[in-house]
């Protein structure tokens, strides 16, 4: 259930303010807290709410790979769901991994047990970038749709957008799996400075856009 209300910033329509939809979760804790009004209580959320932690999570994805979890919709929101549920916080956080976009815009990555993210062809030239293309929404049709599902199911809770920050990816797609000295890394962002800005400012555009479909 939605309300909407005027926005005093909107342009004006007919000389009157243009409404705007606002979700059951406008008045919660967690989003009074953000627009720094009083709240009733503490609102609480925790990184990785969602996750190895919690006994159905290894139930649910039992058999079932990372990324393809990922993109499932049904399963999508009942992962955000589970901490929900059972700790009753005060915030849903989007369950996704933060390869996922670029998995969406055709980079071969995978995520290997035990290992993380291993991307299959590093980008280390400019010609490499050229392989990196812009996120449509279309890409991603299973986030929209998961999205839907979950505001629809969450009521009055708030949902938290997921993304990896675009400094993170570039370190993987860079490496070509995780690191711990991040040599490769630190040798473009010293030695080929260009092409570390070019990398770092097309994956904060992609960020961006999936960040927007959420």
């Amino acid at each position: 259930m939605s309300e909407t209300t005027a926005d005093p910033t909107a342009a004006p329509s007919g000389g009157r303010p243009t409404p705007v939809r606002r979700g059951a979760a406008h008045d919660s804790a967690f989003l009074r807290a953000c627009r720094h009004e009083p709240v009733p209580h503490t609102p609480v959320w925790f990184m990785r709410q969602a996750g190895r932690s919690l006994p159905e999570y290894l139930k649910v994805r039992e058999g079932i790979p990372m990324l393809e979890s990922c993109m499932r919709p049904e399963l999508v929101k009942e992962i955000t769901l589970q901490p929900v549920r059972r700790h009753k916080v005060d915030a849903a956080i989007f369950f996704s991994d933060i390869v996922v976009p670029l998995k969406a815009v055709g980079i071969d990555v995978d995520i290997k047990a035990g290992v993380g993210p291993v991307i299959a062809d590093p980008i280390r030239t400019f010609e490499d970038l050229e392989r990196l293309r812009p996120l449509e929404p279309d890409d991603v049709p299973y986030i929209t749709e998961a999205v839907g599902l979950l505001v629809d199911e969450l009521g009055e809770t708030p949902l938290i957008g997921f993304a990896g920050a675009p400094y993170t990816l570039a370190s993987y797609l860079v490496e070509g799996g995780p690191s711990k000295n991040h040599e490769n890394t630190k040798a473009m962002m010293y030695g080929q400075p260009e092409l570390w800005a070019a990398l770092v400012d097309r994956l904060a555009d992609i960020t961006s856009a999936f960040l927007k479909v959420q």
